[in-house]
């Protein structure tokens, strides 16, 4: 049974009706007519630029607003006149743009003006530092609209039609329909999303343009809006062109004179890209409380490990023909090494793994990574490099970027299988505080290198636990799970960001941002790299040993004993300290950094270096808070370590 559509409202109540609509959105908006002259606008328009109620009224002159603004200094220093007849000057030229503009008062303003033709300019101003506080400013709104319909319905005055080329210009959905859910007023938004005859309103189906599912999560909240109660929700929709939206719709009753609710506006937003920068913000937080969590066990499991990886080789050097020793000691030593490996991904994962940052040329780094991976590759799999610039250079550890590259390219091509394309990216870019808050960088000038293939893509489940230690969708048996945790930590600890882009059939895209870095001086590179020194030695001195784990230290004085060195135990950094003072020729100082007391490893080093009270000095840790890049003044051991490679370190902290 069809129905009957009501008449449509009268112009000037259609008019008023609009006007009382516009009033309710959190953008702001003034018209200027030809001369310069303001016809339109709304409170938001007055509360955002800081005018006073009394200058926005019909016929206001445009150089009022301005003239306000440059004798409160919105422009800078200099002439008021000038500043004033410069900026009249250029709104005569009714030009479009688009500019943000930094309030004294901190806020930040997004203006885009549109020509009207024929009429003037409409302008948008939008406040892009409250996004964050969007649905509670919608909540707040809400609660004023009845009040706003009944005090509002009479103060705008003029066309139909300049009334929609207004509205037509919001970047948003505005509707009205009555209350038999009839529309009688759709902007242009809703052809733009959804190819709708917004001419012929009271022709238009909800249930067409959204879907029988999507109506059918909407419908009871449309019936409450109808029965006198104000809505907001958020729901995900499709769009003529196939993309996938969040958006929050408002539902607000228009009430009669006599209290019935006659109709219902209609506001609906796009809030995509603000869920997915909530989204990034909370995965970061609970990462970050996965790091400090991480880190912790790491630490103590490698302080576990040196003791026994180090005991373990030990008794295999003692008795190594003893079969015994074969068949049960070797196993438990591979094993204790595989875990020790284990524990450096999650230090990795929880940025406490020691960098060694230089300025990489991001173009050459990338040929390298795409020469490492092909024999990888099925032959049927295209492997393309695109680089945007050919100067691109980051400051970052390029060994470990260069692992990063590969694991993220395998992972692609475990996703793409034999045939499809993978794009190594790399480009110059500069973002701006919208893009930079959600990925917890700075704005500003950064490398943005990216991973993208045309696989199977990945659900919403997925990637919210994708950089989690040990979570992984391979079959057991074909990997621990720590590899995107790895990517993650080394990314943040290096002072950038991980962002993933996917969707199930619509592949996937990692994008790196990074420092960006001037390039490395053409001096050379010192390559040579120390020899580790051999396992044997004769009277190299007295070590000085610091560290507060008497099963560690038990370990590494046999390590040392093994090199030549004559051993001096201390168990904190304050008895460090007063053996440094007291004891001379001190041939090499090895000292934990994490130890209980005020005094850690960094002062019993720099004691012992500014002081010249050690030949060499060496740090080594489980883990040490903070980037460990800081102590580049001294080598770093990273717990387990063997009798090579703290000789090597020995060498290389020769005062």
């Amino acid at each position: 049974m069809s129905r009957t559509p009501a008449p449509a409202p009268a112009p000037l109540e259609r008019y008023l009706t609009l006007q009382t609509g516009l009033d309710l959105l959190d953008q702001g908006l003034s018209i200027f007519d030809a001369d310069l002259r303001l016809v339109a606008w709304n409170r938001a328009y007055v509360r955002l630029l800081g005018f006073t109620d009394d200058m926005a009224y019909l016929g206001a002159p445009f150089e009022s607003f301005i003239g306000f603004n440059a004798r409160r200094g919105e422009y800078g220093p200099g002439d008021p006149d000038r500043l004033v007849a410069e900026r009249v000057a250029a709104a005569r030229h009714f030009a479009p743009h688009e500019i943000e503009r930094v309030r004294p008062d901190g806020r930040v303003l997004r203006i885009h003006g549109e020509p009207v033709p024929g009429h003037g300019f409409v302008t948008l101003y939008s406040d892009i530092t409250e996004q964050r506080r969007a649905e509670e400013i919608i909540r707040r709104h809400n609660a004023e609209l009845e009040s706003r319909v009944a005090a509002r319905t009479a103060e705008l005055q003029g066309s139909e039609e300049r009334v929609r080329l207004i509205m037509d210009s919001i970047p948003a959905l505005v509707a009205y329909f009555d209350h038999r859910r009839v529309y009688r007023y759709l902007n242009r938004g809703y052809h733009d999303w959804f190819r709708v005859d917004t001419s012929r309103p009271e022709s238009v189906s909800a249930r067409a343009f959204l879907g029988d599912a999507v109506y059918a999560r909407v419908k009871p909240q449309v019936l409450r809006a109808l029965a006198g109660d104000s809505q907001s929700l958020e729901y995900e929709l499709q769009t003529s062109d196939a993309r996938r939206l969040w958006v929050r719709t408002s539902l607000v009753p228009q009430r009669s004179a006599e209290g019935a609710v006659v109709g219902c506006f209609e506001l609906t937003f796009d809030i995509t890209e603000q869920r997915r920068s909530q989204a990034l913000l909370a995965r970061a937080q609970k990462l970050e409380s996965l790091g400090h969590l991480t880190g912790g066990l790491a630490h103590d499991f490698n302080n576990i490990l040196t003791v026994v990886i180090g005991n373990l080789a030990a008794l295999e050097q003692a008795r190594p023909a003893d079969p015994a020793l074969v068949e049960y000691v070797q196993p438990a030593l591979e094993a204790a090494r595989r875990g020790a490996s284990l524990v450096r991904g999650l230090l990795s994962f929880a940025r406490r793994q020691p960098l060694q940052a230089a300025a990489v040329h991001v173009g050459a780094l990338l040929d390298t990574v795409a020469r490492l991976v092909r024999r990888s590759l099925p032959e049927t799999l295209r492997l393309d490099i695109e680089v945007g610039a050919p100067d691109l250079w980051t400051w970052i550890d390029a060994t470990l970027l260069e692992q990063a590259m590969l694991n993220l390219v395998l992972n692609a091509r475990d996703a793409t299988g034999a045939e499809g394309r993978i794009v190594l990216r790399a480009r110059r870019a500069r973002i701006d505080a919208a893009v930079a808050t959600p990925l917890q960088l700075s704005a500003g000038d950064c490398v943005c290198i990216e991973v993208e293939d045309d696989g199977a893509g990945m659900d919403a489940d997925t990637l919210a636990h994708l950089f989690e230690p040990f979570f992984t969708t391979k079959r057991p048996g074909r990997g621990t799970g720590l590899g995107m945790a790895v990517v993650y930590g080394f990314i943040k600890q290096s002072g950038g960001a991980i962002d993933v882009r996917s969707a199930p059939g619509c592949g996937t895209t990692v994008s790196l941002w990074l420092p960006a870095a001037d390039p490395a001086p053409d001096d050379g590179i010192d390559d040579a790299g120390g020899q580790a020194a051999g396992t044997q030695a004769v009277s190299r001195g007295l070590a000085l040993l610091v560290d507060d784990d008497a099963q560690v230290r038990r370990v590494i004085r046999r390590s040392l004993l093994e090199l030549g060195y004559s051993v001096l135990e201390a168990d904190d950094g304050s008895g460090a300290l007063n053996l440094l003072e007291h004891t001379p020729d001190i041939a090499l100082l090895l000292s934990d950094v994490v130890m209980a007391g005020g005094v850690d490893g960094r002062a019993v080093a720099r004691a012992a270096r500014d002081g010249g009270r050690a030949r060499s000095v060496v740090l080594m840790s489980g883990y040490a808070p903070g980037d460990l890049s800081l102590q580049a003044d001294f080598p770093m051991l990273t717990k387990p370590f063997d009798t090579a490679q703290l000789a090597q370190a020995i060498e290389e902290g020769e005062a």
